[in-house]
C-alpha cells in the first residue's frame, strides 16, 4: 500500500500554486527513465532555418512515429503531454514545430520568414524532417501521422516517398477541400436555422455561394464559416470551441513561460499566408503505395470526415481502413485519447512489425 503524506491544518497551500510548479509535476511524471528510453528536445536545421523537434519514447528500439501538426501553425507538441504519453510506450514519437509555428516561429524574424512561406516549402520541410529522423534514429522506415493541415503534407509525402513509410495515418484528413468547405457551410447554416440563431444565419448566408466551384475562397469567409462550425460542435464534439484542446499548451514542459504566452502567435501569422494556397491546391491523390488508416471523428465538420471517408473508398492502396471516433470531431487525440492509443497499437503498429 502506498501512503501519501498528510498536511496539518494551517500549513502552506497545496501545490501547484503557479505554472512553474504545475509544469514541473507534469515533466517529472512523464520523464523517460527506462533503460533504452530517449528524450530529446532540440533545434534542427530544416529548410535552411532552425526548427524545434522533440523525440520521446520508452524504448528507442520501438517503431518511430512522426506527427505532423495541423493549422497551419496549430502545434501539437505542447499538448502532447496530455494525449501522447501512452504513445511513447509503443513508439518513439517525434513532434515538430513547423516553419512559422510554435517555438520555431519565435526563433526567427517574421519579416524574413514570410517570403519563404509556401506549400512547396512546407512539403520540402516535411520531407527534410523525415529524412533527418531516419538518419538520426537509424530507421529505414517510419510511421507518419498527419493531423488536419498536417494531413495535407502527410498524404503527399506518402505518395512521394512510400519507401520511407511503414504506413500513413490521417486524422482530420484533408480530401476534396472545396467540397468539404461547402458541406461545412451548409451544415452550419442548417444548425443555425434549427437554433433560430439570427446572427449565425446572417453571417453564413452572407457568404453564399460559399466555396463555389471555380472560385477562390477568401480567408475571411473561411474564418466566419469556422466560427459557426465550432459553435455547433463541428470542431470538438459537444463543445462550442476547441479551447479544451488549445489550453493544454499552457502546461507544456517543452515550452518556457514566454513561449507558452506566445504559443499561438505563429498560428495567427502563418495561417493567412499558407492556408489559401493549400485550399487552392487540392492533393487529388487517387493511389498510394503504402498502407493508410484514417482516424476520423464522427462529428468532424471542420475538415469534413465524411468527405475523407468517401475519398478513401475510391483510393487505391495496399491496405486501407477507417477507424471512427464516435465522440470526437476534429481533435480525436484529445477527445478520445484512450481509443486513439489503442487504435495506433492495434491497427498501425503491426505494419512496422512485418518482415
Amino acid at each position: 500500500m502506498t501512503l501519501a503524506a498528510a498536511s496539518a491544518p494551517g500549513q502552506a497551500p497545496v501545490k501547484p500554486s503557479n505554472r512553474a510548479e504545475a509544469v514541473a509535476i507534469i515533466a517529472e511524471a512523464r520523464r523517460i527513465v527506462t533503460p533504452h528510453g530517449i528524450e530529446r528536445l532540440e533545434k534542427v536545421m530544416i529548410g535552411g532555418i532552425e526548427q524545434w523537434v522533440s523525440i520521446r519514447g520508452n524504448d528507442a528500439r520501438n517503431p518511430v512515429l512522426v506527427f505532423l501538426h495541423g493549422g497551419p501553425g496549430y502545434v501539437a507538441m505542447p499538448m502532447s503531454w496530455y494525449f501522447g504519453r501512452g504513445w511513447e510506450e509503443y513508439f518513439t514519437v517525434v513532434h515538430w514545430d513547423q516553419r512559422a509555428s510554435g517555438k520555431t516561429h519565435l526563433l526567427h524574424d517574421p519579416a524574413e520568414i514570410a517570403p519563404t512561406i509556401s506549400v512547396d516549402r512546407a512539403l520540402d520541410d516535411a520531407e527534410e524532417l523525415i529524412a533527418w529522423v531516419r538518419r538520426e534514429l537509424d530507421k529505414e522506415k517510419v510511421i507518419v501521422v498527419g493531423h488536419s493541415g498536417g494531413s495535407y503534407l502527410g498524404v503527399i509525402l506518402a505518395q512521394r516517398r512510400p519507401e520511407w513509410l511503414h504506413a500513413y495515418v490521417g486524422t482530420g484528413q484533408v480530401a476534396n477541400v472545396m467540397e468539404g468547405e461547402r458541406r461545412g457551410w451548409q451544415w452550419a447554416l442548417e444548425a443555425a436555422k434549427r437554433d433560430d440563431n439570427e446572427q449565425a444565419i446572417r453571417d453564413l448566408e452572407a457568404l453564399a455561394p460559399y466555396a463555389a466551384p471555380g472560385t477562390v475562397l477568401r480567408i475571411e469567409d473561411l474564418y466566419t464559416q469556422r466560427k459557426w462550425v465550432q459553435h455547433y460542435g463541428g470542431t470538438m464534439a459537444y463543445r462550442q470551441n476547441n479551447h479544451a484542446d488549445s489550453a493544454l499548451a499552457q502546461l507544456s514542459p517543452e515550452y518556457t513561460d514566454e513561449e507558452s504566452r506566445r504559443v499561438w502567435e505563429g498560428n495567427a501569422f502563418v495561417t493567412p499566408l499558407l492556408l489559401p494556397s493549400m485550399l487552392a491546391r487540392d492533393p487529388k491523390i487517387s493511389a498510394l503505395k503504402v498502407p493508410i488508416v484514417l482516424f476520423l471523428g464522427r462529428h468532424d465538420i471542420n475538415v469534413n470526415a465524411q468527405v475523407a471517408a468517401e475519398w478513401l473508398d475510391r483510393l487505391k492502396a495496399p491496405s486501407k481502413r477507417v477507424v471512427w471516433f464516435e465522440h470526437s470531431a476534429h481533435m480525436p487525440m484529445t477527445e478520445e485519447p484512450g481509443k486513439f492509443l489503442v487504435s495506433l497499437v492495434k491497427y498501425v503498429r503491426p505494419f512496422a512489425e512485418e518482415p
